[in-house]
């Protein structure tokens, strides 16, 4: 089926130009074009939009991901691929209007006049009157009053065949919501366009633009990476500390960065979060001062969340925050040896600090200290709604998951067991091979349980879960004790000493060899647990590591299955027991009392043994335990040059007044055929006509034909056909211009 148009025609002789324009302008090449965009829209909606390259590589795997990048899937609406389609859509569209445009205008405007009395008998809505005594100017004025009740513009005029003919037409504009629609996706697209990375890319290829993927100094990075500040369009990043201020922005390419001068700098004075009564963040808000590069001019302003702030034509977003290099005072722990000696420790966020030699347990280390969090929110309850740091969540059935978000508005689904925890920093010890392990801990104890325990996060990877040491918290809520009890567990003199006191605690002196077995047993459970070896020597490196896993290493090559569970409980019950002992000899070495036996101090030794075991997991030489700190916050601004959004709403705006019209405005044309009577008096002829028949036409039609007879003091009967013309379909001269199929 050949494309064809009935407005303006292309006057080159090649006939294949006309056939590329008669294509390019012809709905079907439109709707591909709309359908490759709906698909595209859908990849960039689902999938992660500008994510780092590692983050697909370990969603999608090493072969989906470079094929997907090849395709520029990660950054589609800044693709090439997708901006062409957005030309060519402009380029069809333009081209339908231009050739359709003056077609429809010019139909909008006309009459319809050219019509003959056989030309309307042959219309489908149509209806003849019974002679009527008036005269012809009498009828023609009644019907011109009726007429201009009904909303219809009209045109009287005297035909060659001797008839009066009153052409009247309503809905005609109409014909703009085609025109309206039309030039509403031609605007829109050029919007697009504007606020696209298409003048980026330009100025790249132009003007050798190109991205810079090493860390500089921004004042030290020359042109060929900056954007100067007339850049017509951008959206940018912008990282503000509280009490600096940034005169750039940071524009993400897909091969690195681009360095976007800005005409103004953005100082922030204070970060403010607000929070609800259950601990979560309700407000994010910047105060801040820009100030002109130009006059010197300072404009404080406040920027929230959906709340801009706009100078120069460049709008100022408050995306998110971070920290802004955060001060903090740390104590460092060993985590290996008998020593309990402990030195202060300084960081701040996004700093390294050494990890010397001279630093307990250090052996070149580095810490590279990444996150602080002042408020830490977290669902602490376990899967049977008990309270648990771990952070699992609470299980519930169908009908419950139903009943949380069903019923009253009262209602809500948010977790009541929601809590702040306390500040929290997040670091990473880096080793002199280049591997590191991030760590997360707690400045203040968590009660787990009924129990105050302080959280120690581990991880190997960005990609894993923290892992939790939980480290009991003492009477005086802090870890001295504990890690006073782990020093005397590395202790080979303590461990000996603790067992002898176990034996002697636990069988009387008259059973001297009972005594010495039991006190032999509890030297080999603590030494084990220690991760040394029976003679008490420290294990090498390398070797099984201590806590449960080695009692239970012990057990399975000793131990014959079938008493394989009756010894762990022996050599647990052991382990505690002379634990109890170590706890106390560490206490009288430090100048405390000795403990009493009950369920507080029984807890806390268990507690304790759990979490020496994690202990030879956790896998740094030092805890940072932190002591105090002075939060810097930082804000994270998006700026926006964005000059086709008003192009956009412009084009918003053309489109809902084109479907309105299209919906509905309806084009009708009403014609009068009148002529003397042979039996005098005056005979009329209507027609009426519209460019979609629907179920509301054929009452309107029938209203009007009614009214028309009330009007005149007559019925209307049937009319006619034409000889001339007996089919039912009006002449080509009558029909709209909106039902041409080409015109869209």
């Amino acid at each position: 089926m050949s494309v064809t148009t009935s407005g303006l025609q292309s006057k080159s002789s090649r006939s294949s130009v006309r056939h590329a324009i008669e294509t390019i302008s012809s709905m079907r090449f439109a709707i591909a074009l709309l359908v490759i965009l709906a698909i595209a829209s859908i990849i960039g909606t689902v999938l992660t939009q500008e994510d780092p390259y590692p983050n697909y590589v370990n969603q999608f795997g090493p072969f989906w991901a470079d094929i997907f990048r090849g395709l520029s899937l990660y950054n589609v609406y800044s693709a090439w691929w997708f901006m062409l389609i957005l030309v060519f859509l402009v380029i069809s569209v333009s081209l339908c209007v231009i050739r359709n445009g003056p077609k429809m205008i010019a139909d909008m405007k006309s009459w319809k006049d050219r019509v003959r009395e056989g030309s309307l008998r042959a219309f489908h809505h149509k209806g003849e009157y019974p002679p009527v005594p008036d005269s012809r100017a009498e009828t023609a004025a009644k019907l011109q009053r009726l007429s201009g009740k009904m909303g219809y513009k009209f045109k009287t005029l005297e035909t060659e065949s001797g008839a009066t003919l009153i052409a009247a037409k309503r809905g005609a504009m109409t014909k703009l919501g085609y025109i309206s629609a039309h030039l509403a996706i031609v605007v829109i697209c050029i919007g697009g366009l504007l606020d696209s990375n298409l003048p980026i890319k330009l100025q790249m290829w132009l003007f050798n633009k190109t991205p810079i993927a090493s860390n500089e100094v921004i004042n030290d990075i020359p042109a060929s990476h900056r954007l100067s500040t007339s850049n017509p369009t951008f959206r940018g990043y912008a990282w503000v500390p509280e009490g600096q201020h940034v005169a750039t922005a940071i524009l993400n390419q897909q091969d690195g960065s681009l360095i976007q001068d800005l005409p103004f700098s953005i100082q922030l004075d204070k970060f403010i979060v607000d929070y609800y009564s259950t601990g979560m963040p309700k407000l994010f808000a910047s105060d801040i001062v820009v100030i002109d590069h130009a006059t010197g001019k300072r404009i404080p302003a406040r920027v929230e969340v959906n709340k801009p702030f706009t100078y120069d034509n460049i709008s100022i977003y408050q995306s998110s925050f971070q920290d802004g290099g955060s001060k903090l005072s740390m104590t460092a722990w060993p985590m290996s040896g008998g020593s309990t000696k402990t030195v202060p420790f300084e960081g701040a966020i996004g700093g390294t600090a050494p990890m010397s030699p001279q630093i307990i347990g250090g052996q070149g280390e580095s810490v590279e200290f990444t996150d602080f969090r002042a408020i830490n929110v977290e669902n602490i309850t376990d899967g049977n709604g008990t309270i648990d740091a771990r952070g699992v969540g609470k299980t519930q059935t169908l009908r419950q998951a139903f009943d949380e978000r069903l019923g009253s508005g009262a209602k809500t689904s948010r977790p009541t067991d929601l809590r702040n925890v306390g500040p929290s920093v997040q670091y990473k010890v880096r080793g002199t091979d280049g591997q590191a392990r991030e760590f997360n801990n707690y400045m203040l104890p968590v009660d787990v349980q009924g129990q105050p325990m302080f959280l120690a996060g581990m991880r190997l990877s960005p990609n894993d879960p923290f892992r939790y040491l939980r480290i009991p918290a003492d009477e005086q809520s802090s870890i001295k004790q504990w890690m006073n009890l782990r020093a005397a567990l590395e202790t080979p003199a303590m461990r000996v000493e603790a067992a002898h006191r176990f034996a002697q605690r636990s069988v009387p002196e008259a059973n001297a060899d009972l005594q010495n077995h039991l006190e032999e047993s509890a030297l080999r459970v603590l030494n084990l647990f220690a991760g040394a070896d029976e003679a008490g020597v420290p294990a090498q490196p390398g070797a099984t590591v201590g806590g449960f896993q080695a009692i239970a290493g012990f057990i399975d090559k000793s131990v014959p299955k079938g008493e394989q569970e009756k010894a762990a409980g022996l050599l647990l019950r052991m382990l505690e027991g002379a634990t109890w002992d170590l706890w106390q000899i560490s206490r009288a070495q430090n100048g405390m009392p000795e403990a009493q036996a009950d369920a507080k101090n029984t807890q806390f030794v268990q507690s304790s043994i759990n979490a020496l075991s994690d202990s030879f997991l956790y896998g740094s030489p030092v805890f940072l335990q932190l002591d105090s700190f002075k939060q810097i916050q930082a804000s994270v601004f998006q700026l926006t040059r964005a000059p086709g959004k008003k192009v956009v709403y412009l084009g918003s705006a053309l489109l809902v007044l084109g479907i309105f019209s299209m919906f509905y405005v309806r084009e009708r044309r009403l014609w009068f055929w009148l002529k003397d009577s042979a039996t005098g008096g005056t005979s009329v002829l209507m027609a009426m006509s519209t460019a979609r028949r629907t179920l509301d036409f054929e009452k309107e039609f029938a209203q009007t034909r009614d009214a028309i007879g009330a009007a005149l003091g007559v019925k209307s009967q049937p009319a006619a056909p034409s000889a001339s013309s007996p089919t039912s379909e009006p002449p080509p001269d009558t029909k709209s211009a909106g039902s041409h199929d080409s015109t869209r």
